[in-house]
């Protein structure tokens, strides 16, 4: 067990901002050799954030970029996740403050996940990750209603052309899309019910959905299931969400999408997510900065 006096730094970030009171905060231990997992869901625990990553060396026969490639850990208030891309995002900028931009390697659960950190005039820095291979899956007609009944939103109210589906990019998330801003903005879910049906299903959020414009969405996640209310910004669900869109059709297969988050917490934040023709990995970037 480690001491609290022999316990690594751990750092706090800010994702998908470049202003410490946006996005979606993370905490990040660059060197988490020292911690069992049980102590990592304990600095977690502590923290409160909706996630945590945690940096130890590479495995054998990652080949990656020399002194620039970790395996990497994601622990929410309540367990364990397989992925997740703000926390992602923060330990890429928080590497660059010390080793300056370039390529990192991150070894995730969900399988490697390249980042390049990019630096602006004014230095800001900028993490763009690419996700694993996506793919959808189809929602039954019961498991939509128990969402939709939790969530206490009438089945009226979703866009009809944005089918229900299971969304994945090393994590699972229920997309939903929303008719209207004025229903995206009114959430007040049963979380209890949300979160068993979450567990059910192997859900990490519920992506929920609004689209502005042909390349502008607003979305908010639900986290029950991490022991917060809702995530301010999620680059795992942006993967995901990119994937299901450009698999069903709803954007080009060329296409790169803004997608505006956290507006609704008072935390507003701002995921780029990039499609490619012919690559069906998806990126993901944002900025990111230090909080305190």
């Amino acid at each position: 067990m480690t001491t609290t006096a022999s316990r690594p730094d751990v750092l706090r970030y800010t994702a998908f901002s470049s202003d410490p009171a946006g996005g979606n905060p993370a905490g990040v231990v660059l060197d988490a050799s020292a911690l069992d997992d049980g102590e990592m869901l304990a600095v977690a625990a502590e923290l409160g954030y909706s996630e945590s990553a945690f940096l130890t060396g590479p495995p054998e026969g990652l080949d990656g970029p020399e002194g620039r490639t970790y395996r990497i850990r994601y622990f929410s208030p309540k367990a364990e996740v397989s992925f997740c891309g703000h926390a992602t995002v923060a330990a890429a900028v928080a590497l660059a403050e010390r080793q300056g931009p370039g390529p990192l390697l991150f070894a995730t659960q969900a399988g490697p996940v390249p980042v390049e950190v990019t630096a602006a005039e004014d230095g800001t820095l900028r993490a763009t990750l690419t996700s694993v291979e996506p793919r959808v899956e189809g929602v039954t007609d019961a498991d939509l209603a128990e969402a939709l009944a939790a969530l206490d939103w009438p089945a009226a109210d979703l866009d009809p052309a944005f089918p229900p589906r299971v969304a994945y990019a090393g994590a699972r998330h229920l997309v939903l899309a929303a008719a209207t801003r004025a229903r995206l903005a009114d959430l007040d879910y049963d979380f209890g019910r949300l979160e068993a049906l979450m567990h059910r299903l192997d859900l990490t959020t519920v992506q929920l959905v609004w689209r502005e414009s042909a390349a502008l969405f607003h979305v908010r996640d639900p986290f029950p299931v991490g022991g917060v209310v809702e995530d301010p910004a999620t680059g795992a669900a942006a993967a995901a969400f990119g994937g299901y869109a450009r698999e069903l059709g709803l954007v080009p297969e060329d296409a790169v999408l803004t997608l505006r988050q956290g507006e609704d917490l008072g935390r507003p934040g701002e995921l780029t997510v990039t499609l490619r023709a012919g690559e069906a990995r998806v990126r993901v970037s944002g900025a990111g900065v230090r909080i305190g």
